[in-house]
C-alpha cells in the first residue's frame, strides 16, 4: 500500500474518501493501483470523470485504466462543466 493525494472537483467531492483539507484527501491505495481503479474503488461514476490530471498531467480516458499511481501521486478530477 501506498499513499495518493485525491482531489475532486464540483459534484464529484461528494465521493471523497474522506473530509481533507481544501478538497484533497489522503487515500491508501494498493502498488500498481491505476487512476480508474481509484475511481472505481471511491464509486466515482467514470462517465463523470471529464478532465483527469496525475501530478498536473492530463490523462487520457484511453489510459487511466493503465496509468499506475505511484507514492505521493496527486489524482485530481473534474466533471463535464458547462458555463457562459
Amino acid at each position: 500500500m501506498h499513499q495518493i493525494k485525491v482531489k475532486l472537483f464540483a459534484h464529484l467531492t461528494q465521493f471523497m474518501p474522506q473530509v481533507g483539507v481544501k478538497g484533497e484527501a489522503p487515500y491508501d491505495c494498493a502498488r500498481g493501483s491505476t487512476v480508474n481503479s481509484v475511481l472505481r474503488e471511491l464509486h466515482v461514476p467514470l462517465e463523470h470523470c471529464h478532465l483527469v490530471l496525475v501530478n498536473g498531467l492530463f490523462i487520457h480516458p484511453e489510459q487511466r485504466d493503465l496509468h499506475a499511481l505511484a507514492k505521493g501521486d496527486t489524482l485530481a478530477v473534474w466533471p463535464p462543466i458547462a458555463g457562459g
